[in-house]
C-alpha cells in the first residue's frame, strides 16, 4: 500500500473514526486529537498484513480514546455547574441513506445519551459505542479490546442496561422538533409566557452548561413554571446584535446564537408527545469554538 493509497484509505474512514472518538469522549477537540494520533500510527505502521483497514483503524482509535478517557477521569477535574457534551455537527447527508441506521446514529450521539455514557467505565463506553452505534460484531469488539467475547457480551449488557435506565424517552422526529423549536423561540422572544407554557411538559428540565465562564443556571431547572420564566427573562436580556442560525447538532435540529460573528449559545430541545421535555443550553465558550466556522 503506497503512502498516497494509505492516505486515501484513512480519509475514507475518517468520519467513522471521528464518530467513535467523539462518542467515547464527548469532546470535539479531544476526538480530533485522537484521530490525528490514529493517523500517525497508521502512516507509520507496516500495513502489508492489514486486510480490513476499517476494523484496524477503529481498533487504534478506540484504544487511544480509552486511554484519553482514563486520563481525563484520573485527573478528577471538577466542573462548575451542569455538564453537557461539546456540540457536534452531524450532517449524515448521503453517507447514511437508510432511515433506521440514521436514527440509530442520531440517537447514539444525542446529548441525553452522551450524558448517560459519561457515567460508564471507559471499557463499557467503548463496547456500547462499537456495538450499539456502529454495529460491530461481539467477536470483532473482543479482538479490538483484547478481551474474551463472553466478557465483551457482559460489558455490553451492563452498559445497555445502564443507558436504558438513564436515557429519557424522547422522540427523534426532526421535523417535529424543528417546528416546536421555532414556535418555542418565537414565544420566548415575544415574552409570551402563556404561549411558552403551552409548549412545555409539566416536568420539563432545563440544563445550562456554562462551565462557570458565562451566564447560565448553575443547577438544573425543573417544572414548566421555572423554565418558562427563566427563558422569558433571558430573552429580554439578550444582546441586540444576536443573530440566529439553524444547524444540525448531535443528531437533531438546534439553534446557534451568534453575537456578531462569534458563537455565543447553542440551544436544543428534546420532545415527546408534542411537548418540550428538556431544554439544553450550552454557553461555555470553550465548547463553542468548533462552531465558529459553521
Amino acid at each position: 500500500m503506497t503512502t498516497e493509497t494509505a492516505t486515501d484509505v484513512f480519509e475514507t474512514h475518517r468520519p467513522v473514526l471521528l464518530g467513535v472518538a467523539y462518542r467515547m469522549l464527548g469532546r470535539v477537540a479531544d476526538a480530533e486529537d485522537v484521530v490525528q494520533e490514529a493517523w500517525l500510527r497508521w502512516s507509520g505502521a507496516d500495513r502489508g498484513d492489514v486486510r480490513e483497514p476499517r476494523g484496524y483503524l477503529v481498533r487504534i482509535t478506540t484504544r487511544l480514546a480509552i486511554d484519553r478517557l482514563r486520563q481525563i477521569k484520573a485527573r478528577g477535574e471538577t466542573y462548575v455547574g451542569p455538564w453537557l457534551p461539546e456540540p457536534y455537527v452531524t450532517d449524515f447527508g448521503d453517507t447514511v441513506p437508510d432511515t433506521a441506521e440514521r436514527a440509530v446514529l442520531a440517537d447514539s450521539v444525542s446529548l441525553a445519551v452522551l450524558v448517560v455514557l459519561e457515567s460508564l467505565s471507559p471499557l463499557e463506553r467503548a463496547v456500547f459505542v462499537l456495538r450499539e452505534a456502529f454495529g460491530f460484531p461481539y467477536a470483532d469488539i473482543a479482538a479490538m479490546l483484547d478481551r474474551g467475547e463472553a466478557a465483551v457480551r457482559q460489558l455490553a449488557g451492563r452498559a445497555r442496561k445502564h443507558v436504558e435506565e438513564g436515557r429519557p424517552r424522547y422522540e427523534v422526529d426532526p421535523a417535529q422538533r424543528r417546528d416546536l423549536t421555532e414556535r418555542f423561540l418565537a414565544a420566548a422572544a415575544d415574552g409570551d409566557l402563556e404561549g411558552l407554557m403551552e409548549l412545555l411538559a409539566p416536568d420539563v428540565r432545563l440544563v445550562g452548561d456554562s462551565g462557570g465562564k458565562s451566564r447560565a443556571p448553575l443547577r438544573v431547572l425543573r417544572t414548566a413554571d421555572k423554565v418558562g420564566r427563566f427563558l422569558v427573562g433571558a430573552a429580554r436580556k439578550s444582546a441586540p446584535d444576536f443573530s440566529v442560525r439553524h444547524v444540525e447538532l448531535n443528531g437533531g435540529p438546534a439553534v446557534l446564537f451568534l453575537s456578531g460573528d462569534k458563537p455565543d449559545t447553542v440551544f436544543q430541545l428534546d420532545v415527546a408527545d408534542g411537548r418540550v421535555q428538556a431544554v439544553y443550553i450550552i454557553r461555555n465558550p470553550d465548547k463553542l469554538r468548533s462552531l465558529a466556522a459553521e
